[in-house]
């Protein structure tokens, strides 16, 4: 019954308002000619329901009650003959029967609206869905990155494409079903944790293991997550093998470069030792009785051998072969490595440059290293001191790029021995300025300590590279 009224009311809603009202201005016009024609023999004012409940459909209920009223009115006048107080009863029960069942017309129009526009929010819903969890499985699906669910056991829930080939598994068979602890133990005992934490968040590298047996190096980002059968896991895994190699061949290639700064530091002490020792010899020799001494001549031979091995030392000149470097870049990378630690410490940064800065000579890993050597220099002198300041300024000219490392520290005592290796009093072996002017110099630039009043500051000239020469400067 439900849904023949509702097909009906939707019937007369499609027909339109204006067809409705013309509708209803016939309607009673014929029920009043109907009851007039039949007499006073009987009364037909139960017809007048129906263009009642035919106007209520796109009435208010102010106007569902004009209707009724109307109608109640035509049908005592054209009623059956009656005393007044009967009359009058009969008018106000007639008003209420029609305007009772104009109200449950209503009532049926507001609740098929509300029907129809939950239905439609349901529809919409529903689409918004389908297209989020497309985009989401084109996402997931598209993603490089090997992308998993686990459930409480360990056992793949699902994967994605890039899953089963960072695994290497065989074409026609997939990760899902399998046993993550056979490709990745890390994640296996993750989701073992008795942890009372929901949907804990990490971040791990750890060793995986493919199908073959070939062992990588896996960067994992987990989270874990409450399913209908207990807890869950949900991975992201990358292969970082490749930056691992390409990290510690970098780390090589640059320990060799110290090495040869080093050794050539070494051979240039030990000529000047040489030069000493020739001389003293030299005046030994006029001594009566030494130039036949095997003692002697043994030492001379000793010295002889030290200088050979000093002149067969490799040059300072350490880099053979320049890149187009950006300055920017590294100088943000050096701001994410020592900001923290300043922050901690009381200390305040200021990096004085423009966004736009040229291209420059240089090894990008050598350059950021030179860079924080000479930080870690001015945090050091600071450590003691009540204003913790370091202003990084860069200043750039037609060829070259000037990099100022300008501290409020007490200050360099002995300048002049700045850049001499195997100083004494210095951390270390006082090895560090010496090495960072020599690979500079292996970039074609230098590094250079500028006399201040206050503190101390370092200045690292670089060679702009061809294409981005340009006239100006970089200080603001």
């Amino acid at each position: 019954m439900k849904t023949v009224s509702r097909n009906m009311i939707g019937f007369w809603l499609e027909a339109g308002e204006r067809r409705i009202l013309l509708i209803v201005c016939i309607l009673i016009p014929c029920v009043t000619l109907m009851d007039w024609s039949v007499g006073d023999r009987v009364s037909l004012g139960v017809l007048y329901i129906l263009p009642m409940m035919i106007g209520a459909i796109i009435l208010n209920a102010r106007g569902t009650a004009l209707v009724a009223i109307v109608c109640a009115f035509l049908r005592a006048w054209f009623d059956t003959p009656a005393s007044l107080l009967e009359a009058t009863l009969r008018f106000v029960f007639a008003w209420l029967a029609y305007f009772v069942s104009g109200l449950f017309v209503m009532a049926l129009v507001r609740n098929r609206r509300l029907v129809v526009e939950h239905l439609s929010r349901i529809e919409r819903e529903q689409g918004l869905r389908r297209e989020a969890e497309e985009q989401l499985r084109v996402l997931v699906e598209s993603s490089p990155a090997a992308i998993l669910t686990l459930d409480h056991a360990g056992v793949v829930l699902g994967c994605n494409n890039a899953a089963n080939d960072l695994f290497l598994i065989p074409d026609g068979q997939t990760l899902q079903g399998k046993t993550i602890s056979n490709y990745l133990p890390l994640l296996s005992d993750a989701v073992q944790l008795d942890t009372t934490r929901v949907g804990f968040r990490t971040a791990a590298q750890c060793q995986g293991r493919r199908e073959d047996g070939e062992i990588f190096l896996a960067h994992t980002w987990f989270s874990s997550y409450a399913g209908p059968e207990g807890k869950r896991l949900a991975a992201i895994v990358v292969d970082s093998s490749e930056e691992m190699r390409e990290r510690e061949e970098r780390n090589l290639i640059q320990l060799r470069e110290s090495n040869r700064v080093v050794a050539a530091a070494v051979s240039h002490e030990i000529k000047t030792l040489c030069r000493a020792l020739s001389l003293m010899t030299a005046n030994l020799r006029e001594q009566p009785g030494i130039s036949g001494n095997a003692d002697f001549d043994g030492l001379v031979k000793l010295i002889s051998g030290l200088e050979k091995i000093a002149h067969s030392e490799l040059h300072l000149r350490v880099k053979n072969r320049f890149e187009q470097v950006s300055l920017k870049e590294v100088l943000d990378n050096l701001r994410i490595v020592i900001e923290p630690n300043w922050r901690e410490a009381g200390g305040v940064i200021r990096w004085c440059f423009r966004d736009s800065l040229p291209t420059v000579l240089a090894d990008p890993h050598g350059l950021l290293q030179v860079f924080l050597s000479l930080a870690e220099n001015s945090y050091r002198a600071l450590q003691e001191s009540e204003k913790r300041e370091l202003m990084v300024n860069v200043g750039v000219d037609e060829e070259t790029v000037a990099v100022r490392f300008k501290d409020s520290g007490p200050g360099v005592a002995a300048p002049d021995f700045l850049f001499q290796p195997f100083q004494q009093g210095a951390d270390n072996t006082g090895m560090g300025l010496y090495i960072a002017r020599a690979a500079l110099r292996g970039y074609g630039g230098d590094l250079r300590f500028e006399p201040q009043p206050e503190g101390a500051c370092f200045v690292v000239e670089l060679q702009i590279a061809g294409p981005n020469k340009r006239n100006g400067s970089g200080q603001h």
